[in-house]
C-alpha cells in the first residue's frame, strides 16, 4: 500500500478509534444525581449513555467479529459458490432455505447481521435471499423465542416463532418480485461460474468460518434466567468455548492460510497474559488488534482479508454509532426516557386496535433492541396495558430492524430498496399483530 494511502487509512482509523474511546469511557453514572434536568438535557445525556453502553456491549464482542467474518466472505468464499446457493438464478427453495437457516444459526442482533449481509450482497447474492438473510439473523433466534414463551406466554412465543420464520421467506420473495426487473438484469450480467478447482477443500473453509462464528456466538451468549440446564452450562463456560474456537482459528491460519507461526504465537501469548492480568474484555481487544496486525502484515489472501474487513468497518461503524445516538435521544435507555415520554408510548400501545398495532410495528422498526432485551421491555409494556397484538407486532418488527441498521441498509442497497424492505417488515408485523390480537 502506498504511503499516502496508508496515512489516509490510518487517519480514518484514528478518528473512529478516538470517538469510540470517548464513548467507551464517558464519565456517566447509571443514575442521574442532578435533579430537575430539562427533558432535552436529559435526552442528550440518555443518548450519550446509550452510545456508551453500545460501545461497551456490542462493538467489541459483536461487530468486530462480524466485520472479520464479512471480510472473509468476500475473500475466501468463491463468488460462484455464493451465486450457486444465493444468486438470482439459484433454485428458489435452496436459496431461501439457505438464507433463512444461515440467519437462524447466527442468532445475532440487527446491527451485527449488517456486515454479513453487506458481504453476501456485494458478492452477488440475489436481493430476495439477501433480504431473507437480513431479516432472519436477528428475528429467528431459538433462545429468544424460548425466552418469549417462558416470560410472555406460550401463545406469543409460538406466534413469534412461526411469524418470524414465515416472514423471513415471504419478505425475501416480495423484495425479489418488486425489483424483479433489476434482478433479471443482474442475473443476465452474471459471468459464467468459475469451474476451476478451489484453492482449498470445502471442509477447511467450513471449519475456518465455524471458528469465527463460534467466537461471535459464544462471546455474546446471554445469561439464562434459570441457573441450571444446558443453556446455563453453555453460558457458564462461554469464554472457555470461545477460547477453544479462537485456538482452532489460529491453527487454521497457520495450516491452511500461510500465516507466520511466530506471529500467531505472539498474539496468542499476548491474549493469554492480558486475560490473566486484566480479564476477558481486554484480552478480546488484544486478540482483535492482534488479528488485524497479523493479517495486515502478510501478503496475498490474508492481506486482502484485512483490507476487506477494514472497508466494512469504516463504512458501517460510524453510521451505527450515529443511529444509536439518535435512537437514544428520542427514546432513551431501558427504564429511562428520551424526548418521547414513556407514557405516550404506553398509551399508544394499549388494546389491540389497528392504531396500536401500527404504532407498535413502526416504533419497533426504529427502536434499537439488543439481543433478548425486547422480552423484558415488552413485559413491562404489557404490564402497563399493552395488548397481545401490539406485543407481537413489536416482537416481529423490533429485533429485525432499528434506526442504526436502516442507515446502513440504505448505504448498502440504496434508499428505494431500503424503504420497501422497511415497509414490508412494518406491514407484515402490523397485520400479524392485528390478526393475533383478534384471536388471542
Amino acid at each position: 500500500m502506498p504511503k499516502m494511502e496508508l496515512r489516509r487509512e490510518l487517519k480514518i482509523f484514528a478518528w473512529i478509534a478516538a470517538i469510540f474511546v470517548v464513548f467507551y469511557f464517558l464519565p456517566l453514572s447509571d443514575t442521574h444525581p442532578i435533579k430537575g434536568l430539562a427533558r432535552f438535557d436529559n435526552a442528550v445525556l440518555e443518548s450519550l449513555a446509550l452510545v456508551k453502553w453500545y460501545a461497551r456491549e456490542h462493538v467489541l464482542l459483536c461487530l468486530v467479529p462480524a466485520f472479520f467474518i464479512a471480510g472473509a466472505v468476500g475473500v475466501f468464499i468463491r463468488q460462484d459458490s455464493v451465486m450457486r446457493y444465493l444468486g438470482p438464478n439459484a433454485k428458489k427453495t435452496l436459496a431461501y432455505g439457505v438464507a433463512s437457516v444461515s440467519g437462524t444459526l447466527l442468532a445475532v442482533c440487527s446491527c451485527t447481521i449488517l456486515p454479513l449481509f453487506a458481504g453476501i450482497y456485494i458478492m452477488g447474492a440475489g436481493l430476495g435471499p439477501a433480504s431473507t438473510f437480513l431479516y432472519s439473523g436477528p428475528a429467528i433466534s431459538v433462545l429468544s423465542i424460548v425466552l418469549t414463551a417462558n416470560v410472555l406466554g406460550l401463545e406469543i412465543g409460538l406466534a413469534r416463532g412461526i411469524g418470524a420464520v414465515v416472514f423471513s421467506i415471504v419478505i425475501g420473495l416480495c423484495m425479489h418480485f418488486i425489483f424483479r426487473k433489476e434482478e433479471k438484469a443482474k442475473a443476465a450480467a452474471m459471468t459464467e461460474p468459475d469451474e476451476s478447482a478451489p484453492v482449498r477443500p470445502l471442509w477447511q473453509t467450513v471449519m475456518y468460518f465455524a471458528s469465527m462464528v463460534g467466537v461471535l456466538v459464544f462471546a455474546n451468549w446471554a445469561q439464562p434466567e434459570a441457573d441450571a440446564g444446558i443453556w446455563f452450562l453453555l453460558w457458564s463456560n462461554k469464554w472457555r468455548i470461545a477460547a477453544a474456537f479462537s485456538m482452532l482459528h489460529g491453527l487454521a491460519l497457520i495450516s491452511w492460510f500461510g500465516a507466520a507461526p511466530w506471529r500467531v504465537g505472539v498474539v496468542a501469548v499476548a491474549v493469554a497474559l492480558v486475560s490473566f492480568l486484566g480479564g476477558v474484555i481486554p484480552a478480546f481487544v488484544i486478540g482483535s488488534l492482534g488479528l488485524a496486525w497479523l493479517t495486515a502484515s502478510q501478503k496475498g489472501e490474508l492481506r486482502d482479508w484485512f483490507e476487506a474487513t477494514w472497508g466494512f468497518a469504516k463504512q458501517i461503524l460510524p453510521l451505527l454509532l450515529f443511529g444509536v445516538l439518535i435512537a437514544g435521544l428520542l427514546l432513551g435507555r431501558v427504564g429511562h426516557e428520551g424526548l418521547i415520554p414513556s407514557e405516550w408510548v404506553a398509551l399508544a400501545l394499549g388494546g389491540n386496535s389497528l392504531r396500536a398495532n401500527a404504532f407498535a410495528s413502526v416504533a419497533g422498526a426504529f427502536m434499537y433492541f439488543a439481543t433478548l432485551t425486547e422480552v423484558p421491555i415488552i413485559q413491562g409494556l404489557m404490564g402497563a396495558g399493552m395488548g397481545k397484538g401490539p406485543a407481537l407486532s413489536l416482537l416481529l418488527a423490533g429485533p429485525a430492524l432499528s434506526l442504526p441498521s436502516i442507515l446502513v441498509i440504505n448505504k448498502v442497497m440504496g434508499a428505494k430498496k431500503t424503504f420497501v424492505f422497511v415497509c414490508l417488515v412494518v406491514i407484515f408485523a402490523m397485520v400479524s399483530g392485528l390478526l393475533f390480537g383478534m384471536t388471542a
